[in-house]
């Protein structure tokens, strides 16, 4: 037997006390901080409900971490390494300058590091809930996590252990060091979808505190995991797995089956949404000062009251591992603005702003072939930075005006540098603003055309950005973690999740189109336009349905989960469940890293089939007491 020490998969687990954030002081959960857990302390009810809370508490270890996005975006068609970029991320752009190992940093190892002790926390709740009297909605919370946690597992790693050292699926109390893989099908079948499919029949419809999780978020995961497993099963474009196994389902379905349970279950969550719902429009899904709504169904928790129920600073410079810090990493050096000699964009503590790391820019054909019909689809602007405004005063400079674009005047709050929707050949470039902007007659402010950006300079991502409610007046605290919740699941994947399983031959009341246009209409919505931050109240509802294709293929699901996802960690999980990674990412477009560079390459990425499972972390490999070549086989092949 194979000898290896998972990283914190033992008793000994942080506790952080966790609120799941309200207003009201009754609907919040609260905890003494504890340094460990013990078997003792599973015994008692407020032990038990400690586990619990550290469930919620680890979801900050993962969503919104600083190499999130690194982790589920780079190397696909939606982002690419830009010009801070270091080796963490060169790895995983898989375009030559890196190469994708067990050792590439901290985005490949921290599901593996993360999860473990959730699942043992999970199993130890479940073990203990009868002797301590806990309710079955609660015990269905931990039979929750324990899914959630095994489901990123198989999707990132494939196979992976089903017994820590107690037998399967059972509390650890002793630190454990052998392991031996499960294969896909095990997992899925013997972890995933029971623990899913009791918590659906057990969890509220309504959660217990603001936050936790309901009957329908474990619909919205079960109806993922079945029609992740379906492609699975199916295996079109035959990658490998690992431990290798026969693409057989344990029970004897086949992919048709998952997929119609896929469809199912979503339609389920949409015609029973409890508390949840569909924002009327899409700007609000982003707000920053809409946070915690009834379309975001589960999130990592974060606030700028306090740094404990933070679980990161909240003021100063820098953060902890689970700061949320991603939306930095795509974020690009805006504060080189520099027009009349002044600083004209400083670092900010507001959503179109905060702190700029530089390490992953969106591709041009993100920008350009994944969102069309920027006129009238309220998506694009919904996402992205598309124009930065001066703030001088903010930072204390009294300048009333500076001399910009075609020695026009701008004063604070006009736009200093815009991204253009659509190309304009009269943009002259002129370097000008020392972000490489072009002029165009008429216009204060410097442009760039979209098809023309670098890894320099280029959109940011608005929907995730920096929001305080503290600045008063001033940049605020720009330089600390991000202290939003990071959404995590949302109602309306309900919708894309029944129509990629139509596409792959569900049937139901609904057709991959109707569903498809739930969305499409919404989008089509406007109330507020974020470039030119003004109000705008337009309806292009019927126009957006119009464009819909009357065949609904899963190419255009794909882009619809991009359109309405963009940039919040979906993107590699969805193009390795369908196997479309290499077709949709394997060349992408943007220029060079000098900020006056505007003329486009095509750069070549090498994804292999092996590429579909990420290498466990070697520190994990190197922990194992056994042979060379029974850590060589512990391994996923090609790493």
């Amino acid at each position: 037997m194979m000898k290896i020490k998972f990283k914190n998969a033992s008793i000994a687990m942080l506790l952080i006390a966790l609120t799941l954030t309200s207003s009201c002081t009754e609907d919040i959960l609260e905890e003494q901080p504890r340094g460990v857990f013990t078997p003792e302390f599973f015994q008692s009810e407020l032990g038990v409900q400690g586990g619990l809370t550290y469930l919620y508490e680890n979801l900050r270890s993962i969503y919104g971490f600083a190499y999130f996005l690194n982790m589920a975006e780079t190397g696909t068609d939606e982002y690419c390494a830009a010009q801070s970029a270091d080796n963490n991320f060169f790895d995983l752009d898989l375009a030559g300058q890196g190469q994708l190992r067990a050792e590439s940093g901290f985005s490949i190892g921290r599901p593996w590091g993360a999860s473990w002790p959730a699942i043992n926390t999970a199993s130890g709740i479940i073990e203990n809930a009868s002797a301590v009297g806990l309710s079955d909605a609660l015990v269905a919370e931990a039979h929750f996590f324990r899914a959630l946690y095994y489901f990123l597992l198989v999707q990132t790693y494939g196979g992976v252990p089903l017994d820590l050292g107690s037998g399967e699926l059972e509390f650890n109390q002793t630190p454990f060091r052998t392991s031996i893989r499960n294969t896909v099908p095990e997992v899925y079948t013997k972890a995933i979808f029971p623990d899913l499919l009791r918590a659906v029949e057990n969890l509220p419809d309504s959660p217990r505190l603001t936050g936790s999780v309901t009957k329908n978020v474990a619909r919205l995961f079960l109806s993922k995991a079945y029609l992740t497993y379906g492609w699975w099963l199916e295996n079109p474009n035959n990658i490998p797995t690992y431990p290798e196994t026969p693409r057989v389902d344990l029970d004897g379905n086949g992919a048709s089956y998952y997929y119609q349970q896929a469809y199912n279950f979503a339609v389920e969550g949409i015609e029973n949404p409890g508390p949840y719902r569909l924002l009327d429009h899409f700007y609000d899904v982003h707000d920053g000062a809409n946070d915690r709504h009834e379309e975001v169904m589960l999130y990592a928790d974060r606030t700028e009251e306090s740094p404990i129920y933070n679980g990161a600073p909240i003021t100063g410079f820098g953060g902890t591992d689970d700061t949320n810090a991603a939306v930095w990493m795509v974020t690009s050096n805006y504060t080189t603005i520099s027009v009349d000699g002044v600083a004209a964009v400083q670092r900010e503590a507001a959503q179109s702003y905060g702190r700029p790391w530089t390490r992953m820019a969106p591709t041009i054909g993100a920008l350009t072939e994944t969102f069309t019909n920027k006129d009238i689809d309220s998506r694009y602007d919904g996402t992205f930075v598309t124009s930065y405004r001066g703030n001088w005063d903010r930072g204390g400079d009294p300048t009333p005006s500076l001399t910009a674009a075609n020695g026009l005047e701008i004063v604070p709050g006009d736009a200093v540098i815009t991204f253009l929707d659509e190309f304009n050949p009269n943009v002259n470039y002129v370097n000008g603003g020392n972000i490489g902007g072009g002029e165009v007659p008429g216009r204060s402010d410097y442009v760039i055309n979209i098809n023309e950006i670098n890894r320099r300079f280029y959109p940011g991502l608005w929907k995730l950005g920096t929001y305080r409610t503290d600045n008063a007046g001033g940049l605020g605290q720009p330089n600390v973690g991000v202290t939003r919740p990071f959404p995590i699941a949302k109602f309306s994947e309900f919708y894309l999740l029944a129509a990629e399983a139509a596409v792959k031959g569900a049937s139901g009341s609904y057709s991959a189109r109707d569903l498809v246009n739930v969305l499409r209409a919404r989008a089509g919505r406007w109330r507020f336009d974020n470039k030119n931050q003004e109000e705008r109240i337009e309806d292009n509802s019927s126009a957006m349905v119009n464009l819909t294709p009357a065949s609904i293929d899963i190419d255009y699901i794909l882009a619809e989960r991009s359109r309405e996802f963009f940039g919040e960690g979906y993107r590699w999980f969805d193009l390795i469940r369908t196997q479309k990674w290499n077709e949709y990412a394997d060349t992408y477009e943007i220029a060079g890293n000098d900020a006056a560079d505007h003329d486009p390459t095509v750069t070549t990425r090498t994804i292999e089939p092996y590429h579909y499972l990420r290498p466990i972390p070697q520190n994990q490999i190197d922990a194992m007491e056994a042979t060379a070549a029974e850590k060589a086989a512990y391994q996923n092949p090609g790493y």
